[in-house]
Order: C-alpha cells, then structure tokens, then sequence
C-alpha cells in the first residue's frame, strides 16, 4: 500500500452502470468498470480510498446543459425498449436510469469534497459523457456530465478549469461553454480524428472568446508532449486566471494500446499529467470523470496510475514515454495564444 494517512480519495460508481446494454462487440462496454475496479486494487492507494454510490442527478441540473425535450426524448426511447440514437450510441431500457446516475456523480462528489475530508474523486462512471452537446448525443455518450458538474459551479461563482485528455475531442463540453468566461476548457486529443472537432483555431467566442485551448496532437504523440503542453499552456492560463475547481475528462484511450486511436501514452504518462494537473487548484476541488479507454489492459494500468497520482503516490506498471511528434503543435498553441494576446 501507498503510505497515505487517513481517507483521501472519493471513487464513485454504482451497479446499475453495468446495466447500461450497448450491445455485442460495442467497445464501450460494462467490462470496463471491471477493468477500472483491478486498477483501483492495484493502485497500491486502496486504504486511501473511500467509495461512494451516487445519487440521480435533478433534472434542473441536466436541463440546465440539455435544455428543451432533450432528456425526455433519450427517457421515452429507453422505456420503449432502447436502440440505436446513431452508429455508434445505443442505448436499453436500463440507460435512463444510469445516465441519470452518471451526470448525478459530479453533483455529488461536489458535495462530498466540500466537507473537507477528501484530496479529489475519481468517477467510475458510463455512459460517458463528453461528446454529447447540448442539443444531440452522440459518440457512446448520452447526457454530458462533466459539464452538468461545471455548469452547477459556474452557476455559484466558480471558476471552472475543464481539463480533457481522452484521444477524442470533447466536442460536447467545448459547444456547452464556447462563449462562457467562467469555464475554460482545455483539450488535449488526436488530430484528425472523431469527431472532427477541436483544431487550433477554436479559442471561444463572445464572452468566452479565449476560454477555449485545443491541442490538436498527430498519431504517436507521447507524454513529453503532454507534459510540456501543461507546463506551457495549462499551468500559464491557471497561474493567472486562478480557477477554483478542476475537472478532468479522463479518456484512457490515448494509451498506446488502445484500438480506436493511434497515441503513444502510457499508464506512467497518465499518472505524470494527472499529478500535474491537480496542482492547479486547492485540495478538495478536483474530479476525474471515466471518458474513454477501450483496452481493457490499458485501461486497467491508467486508472491504477493515475489513481495513485491523485495522492503522490507513485504506481508505474510501464514506463514513461517521449521522443514522439507533437511538440510543434504546442509551440503553435502558445504562439496563438500570445498573438491574441490570451494567458
């Protein structure tokens, strides 16, 4: 065990996650949550972690990123027996109630972390959430819970700093806060690559113009680009806007392993960006929300990593890596960022 003194880690998840049917051979699938409870044993932090069944989220709060029937449409199709939304999203007639419990994860993790006892949470949740927009679900995800999570803060006075490393582009989360100053979302993710979103240009608009930092990496981009994109760009921007929570949209599919995408991390990459990245803001007001990841060994080594990171505690099944391309689209970044005259 990691030597870590007394409860410090929120993991939340809940049986009916598994009931959540995407169909055979569907890569998002109850199988990972099973991946995701090995790592959490083997994350050598087991005695820190205290677990947690969350609760529904209110409609209000969905509403409030979903507005309009959305919600009751994706209910109405689950009660009729479920099928496809499109290619690749799916939902049965046990969906409803676990998206309601997803997007519920960060309302109640919001909670639990401000009495005070806790470093940060971690959410073994599904469906995932970042591709869905505010008016359509799409890529695996239903209702958008990281945002549901970011909007009930921003709509208190928080200072919301969105941080999402999955390989895909949380085009969902961008479109909820495109034009809001008080949630700057960030997105590390391969380029091009589903959905097609999320390249250089697109820096925010109106009140949110700036709010919005994507890092759009090519195949085989390895952890040094990581890191040095959160030393240069990330740690820049906190430094001097100050947010007072942070969320991360953990995608593990940027694992060297994974099927869906060609990135070069490992289960240490994870770990190392993690533990920069909750430096960021004070103890108690981080959260990680399980994104993608569809190797089910990857998936497994990450969570363990990045687990332990949450508490400096450090847990490498594999290496480190670096050497791959994707530096100049950081240099690029920062460029753009100074020439608009943004942190």
């Amino acid at each position: 065990m990691g030597n870590v003194d007394g409860v410090s880690i929120l993991v939340g998840s809940h049986p009916q996650f598994a009931l959540h049917d995407t169909g055979p051979g569907h890569p998002e699938r109850p199988s990972r949550l099973e991946a995701v409870a090995v790592g959490i044993a083997q994350s050598g932090v087991l005695d820190a972690v205290e677990s947690f069944e969350p609760t529904p989220a209110p409609t209000a709060a969905i509403r409030a990123v979903h507005p309009g029937r959305y919600l009751q449409a994706i209910e109405e199709r689950c009660h009729t027996g479920g099928g496809h939304i499109d290619a690749d999203t799916i939902v049965s007639t046990d969906s409803y109630d676990a998206l309601l419990l997803s997007a519920g994860a960060g309302l109640d993790a919001i909670a639990r972390l401000e009495e005070g006892r806790h470093r940060a949470a971690f959410l073994a949740i599904r469906p995932p959430g970042h591709h869905a927009t505010p008016t359509r679900a799409m890529g695996f995800c239903l209702v958008n819970n990281v945002a549901v999570a970011a909007r009930s803060l921003a709509d208190r006075g928080e200072r919301v700093l969105v941080v999402d490393y999955d390989a895909h582009h949380g085009n969902g989360t961008q479109d909820a806060f495109y034009n809001d100053p008080n949630v700057v979302y960030v997105s590390l993710h391969e380029y091009p690559l589903y959905p097609g979103t999320g390249a250089l240009s697109e820096i925010g608009v109106a009140d949110g113009y700036g709010s919005t930092i994507n890092v759009p990496l090519p195949a085989g981009a390895t952890g040094d680009v990581y890191r040095r994109a959160v030393d240069e760009l990330v740690a820049p921007l906190a430094d001097r806007w100050k947010p007072t929570w942070l969320l991360i949209s953990a995608g593990f599919d940027a694992h060297v392993r994974d099927p869906l995408t060609g990135l070069g991390l490992t289960s240490a990459d994870y770990a190392d960006v993690t533990r920069e990245l909750v430096r960021l803001v004070p103890e108690g007001r981080r959260i990680l929300f399980l994104e993608g990841g569809y190797d089910l060994v990857g998936l497994r080594d990450s969570v363990a990593a990045t687990l332990a990171a949450l508490v400096d505690v450090d847990t490498r099944p594999e290496p480190s890596t670096s050497g791959g391309p994707g530096g100049s689209t950081v240099e690029a970044a920062v460029r753009l960022r100074a020439h608009n005259g943004l942190p």
